[in-house]
């Protein structure tokens, strides 16, 4: 049926008017209503904001905290895309390559952490950190390492590492699935020819399997960088709080802290509008050094 340019404009207004208004207000107007509150001293509770200028993001450079924080944030980000894609990569090429038959029942396995409330497993992993009762310790005493038994969420060095693990674990599945879904469109042409070439399996992985499902691991990378500089606060709020002795605190655990424990809203959204941009500086590098030439296929 031949449309007329009318009806085309108005199907398209009636598509993005929607999407647009709900991006203008839950995206576009907390961002910049964050932006506008970082330039007050404001409790969140009262009427009365005070024009205060730069004075937070003077605060902001002087606070000691602050670049713990972002060295909690990015060691979080290190430690989460090198443990999810060496792991998920693994999965992924093993459940699709290598045949085997519970590879359905394996899938759901790996992706049931995904459905899953982050507060729930943070929940769950801290009866597995519990030091008297946890899993980790008792099989540790089990085996008869009780010299490596650890208080692992209430000690200064061993907290940090320790949300690591339930990270990891939480996120496997959803990247595997995407690595699961590039795999699978590979010709198997490809395979055969590498094979009649004399390649081995391993150089089938570097030389074919890698380069081909490069846009998924590229994708899965940013989106693992992303969430965690804006989302990994969850975690730390419900397993540490930050603690011991600031030890775990990320950025977005002590915007927290500061806005809704000690009421400072407008130095909270300073700490917002950091995040933002650290958050795009990275994205816009890791763009850049992750840039290659499209492969055809």
């Amino acid at each position: 049926m031949v449309q007329s340019k009318r009806q085309r404009n108005l199907f398209l207004a009636f598509c993005l008017v929607p999407t647009f208004l709900l991006f203008s207000v839950f995206t576009l107007y907390p961002l910049f209503n964050g932006l506008y509150y970082s330039f007050f001293q404001w409790s969140g509770a009262s009427s009365l904001a005070e024009f205060v200028g730069f004075d937070n993001y003077r605060r902001l450079f002087s606070d000691e905290i602050i670049p713990r924080t972002i060295l909690h944030d990015y060691f979080l980000v290190v430690t989460k895309v090198f443990g999810i894609m060496i792991l998920s990569t693994f999965f992924a090429v093993a459940l699709t390559q290598m045949k085997i038959k519970e590879a359905p029942f394996y899938r759901i396995v790996f992706f049931f952490p995904n459905i899953m409330s982050v507060v729930v497993i943070g929940i769950l992993w801290m009866f597995i950190y519990n030091p008297s009762l946890g899993l980790i310790n008792s099989g540790l005493e089990f085996i008869g390492l009780e010299s490596w038994q650890r208080p692992w969420l209430g000690s200064e060095d061993w907290a940090l590492p320790s949300l690591v693990l339930p990270s990891v674990w939480a996120g496997i599945g959803l990247f595997m699935l995407m690595l699961m879904g590039g795999i699978s469109n590979i010709s198997k042409s490809y395979y055969e020819a590498a094979e009649i070439d004399g390649a081995t399996e391993w150089q089938q992985f570097w030389k074919v399997t890698l380069p081909l499902i490069w846009p998924q691991i590229k994708i899965s990378i940013l989106y693992i960088i992303i969430t965690t500089l804006n989302g990994s606060f969850i975690i730390v709020q419900v397993m540490t709080k930050g603690g011991p002795n600031n030890s775990t605190h990320v950025m977005g655990s002590y915007l927290y802290e500061q806005a809704f424990v000690k009421y400072n809203f407008g130095y909270g959204a300073t700490i917002g509008v950091m995040i933002l941009v650290l958050s795009l500086i990275t994205v816009f590098v890791m763009q850049f050094l992750m840039r290659r030439e499209k492969v055809e296929y």
